[in-house]
């Protein structure tokens, strides 16, 4: 079991919308065996669509809307992979992926460096520590200074910068990098498309060939710009990377397949095997412990519910990380939010929108668990019934607006799409205090999230929705047990309660929120809910 652990590797690709995220996915995917040939969201109409984009809504529009889980095999490693959506309106799903990962690939635009949705995920990381590798992408269109970048990097972020190779050229004049811990060139062939391997030819800086295939300058350049790293720049600590204060940087294109290899291996051999997590207490008072991969106990946690994935089945695949242990199949475990005894009968290994069963699985693979109706999101499956896992983060939402159904004859398939999907974490729903009507009130971190309710409502349901924008631009939760009765609200604030029956206030505007809290001193708000003790 403990050799299965320590070959796993389970990292998700983050980054700023257009960096080249899913780009790199696919070509990882490529490198790694698990495609013959790669696809590209901005391909041609009759070409392959990028494979871990399987969502329609998602090939229509070109980005990526929901975190997939790609697994395959590679060089005696078990890679589980996860893309996570670029956009910053789904930032709460990239959010719930960052909890099942051992390591990110933060991929940056060489041409525009570090951009906000990278620095908000990166921040996320940190405070979880986890292990960064960053991947300067389009090094084959016009680019900043690499030495900005790796500085840009160390100021910005405040985190030390190695970089493990170095690019030769830029733009149309990039032609591979140099590889600073064998020492070697590798100059690449462009292939139509990025479709296939880049040919690749391997030689030291000062072989001829290289001369030859360099402009002068790009040549003149790179030997200055590397002295300059041997004398001024940091050494590689693999302790700074492990606790995420220090992060080893490559150079290349993932459009072109320039650079993608030597980032895999690279990435592979300087990453981690599963690391621990943590378990809360289950009894107040209690003390938290880490709970080891190679616990014999099985543990995991859902992070991530999914529905009708496959449009010839309408079923519902649970994301499950394993923690620690052993994954059989046909196992019972423990379902940690109810207590009852769960057999887990129907496991599958995933590759985006395709499956195959799973026998077992060790600490570090995401399995999918399907026809699960009682898995909510963050909830815990144990064979040991004292271990717990609070990884799930809640974020406060900014956008609020009321789902109406206008046609009465499709109540039952409306009501029962919108059941799943809050299931599955897509929006938040809240229930306004003294309303005459039941129309649910949605609310997201950003509108996009609106527009896939609505779509998956179509085109999973056949059930038409309208979509009527509320005017408030916040929610603070307030103590449950708050007299909601004695509130003084100013115009246009109203009580509202969460899923879960806790109350707070729906605020139009910040100036409202701060009289609210002059008019209702004893009150405190709060961005999320107050965890019960």
């Amino acid at each position: 079991m403990i050799d299965e652990i320590r070959r796993r590797r389970t990292f998700a690709i983050i980054s700023h919308p257009d960096a080249g995220k899913t780009t790199l996915t696919e070509k990882l995917l490529l490198y790694g065996g698990a495609v013959q040939l790669a696809g590209s969201v901005t391909a041609r109409k009759n070409a392959r669509a990028a494979t871990s984009d399987w969502m329609e809504l998602e090939r229509k529009r070109g980005i990526s809307v929901s975190s997939t889980v790609l697994q395959f095999d590679y060089r005696g490693y078990r890679i589980n992979l996860l893309d996570t959506p670029g956009h910053k309106d789904f930032s709460e799903d990239t959010y719930r992926v960052l909890t099942a990962v051992d390591a990110v690939v933060m991929v940056i635009d060489a041409g525009k460096g570090i951009e906000t949705q990278t620095r908000k995920l990166f921040e996320v990381c940190r405070r979880r520590g986890v292990p960064i590798f960053t991947f300067m992408n389009k090094c084959d269109r016009p680019t900043r200074e690499p030495l900005e970048l790796m500085d840009e990097l160390e100021r910005v972020l405040g985190i030390g910068a190695f970089a493990v190779n170095w690019p030769l050229g830029s733009g149309v004049s990039f032609r591979g990098v140099f590889d600073r811990q064998a020492g070697e060139v590798h100059l690449f062939e462009r292939t139509q498309g990025g479709a296939y391997r880049a040919p690749v030819k391997v030689g030291s800086l000062e072989e001829p060939f290289v001369k030859e295939r360099l402009e002068p300058d790009d040549f003149a350049r790179a030997h200055e710009e590397l002295e300059m790293l041997e004398i001024a720049g940091v050494d590689y600590d693999p302790e700074k990377v492990r606790i995420g204060e220090q992060t080893p940087v490559f150079f290349g294109s993932a459009m072109n397949n320039f650079g993608v290899q030597l980032m895999l291996d690279a990435f592979l051999e300087r990453s981690l095997p599963p690391q621990p997590h943590r378990a809360v207490p289950l009894e107040s008072g209690g003390v938290s412990r880490e709970i080891a991969p190679e616990d014999p106990a099985f543990s995991g946690f859902v992070f991530k519910i999914q529905a009708n994935m496959d449009p010839r089945h309408r079923d519902r695949i649970a994301f499950l990380r394993i923690c620690s242990g052993k994954f059989l199949r046909d196992m019972t475990v423990t379902h940690g939010r109810t207590g009852k005894r769960v057999r887990l009968s129907s496991a599958h290994k995933l590759f985006a929108q395709e499956r195959e069963t799973v026998d077992e699985a060790y600490a570090g693979d995401v399995i999918g668990l399907v026809g699960h109706s009682e898995f909510g999101i963050g909830d815990t499956l144990t064979e040991d019934t004292t271990i717990a896992y609070q990884e799930i983060p809640r974020f406060p939402p900014e956008c609020f607006a009321f789902l109406h159904n206008p046609n009465p004859s499709k109540f039952k398939q409306f009501r029962q799409g919108v059941e799943q999907l809050l299931q599955e974490g897509v929006v938040q729903v809240f229930e306004l205090r003294d309303s005459q009507q039941k129309i649910p009130l949605l609310a997201a971190v950003g509108p996009l999230q609106f527009e896939v309710v609505q779509y998956r409502l179509q085109s999973e349901y056949g059930a038409e929705s309208q979509l009527e924008t509320a005017a408030w631009e916040a929610f603070r939760w307030i103590l449950p047990g708050t007299d909601v009765k004695a509130l003084k609200l100013p115009t246009g604030c109203r009580v509202a309660f969460d899923s879960g029956g806790i109350p707070g206030v729906l605020f139009p505007n910040g100036w409202t929120q701060r009289y609210f809290a002059e008019q209702n001193p004893g009150v405190e708000l709060m961005e999320l809910p107050a965890v019960a003790e």
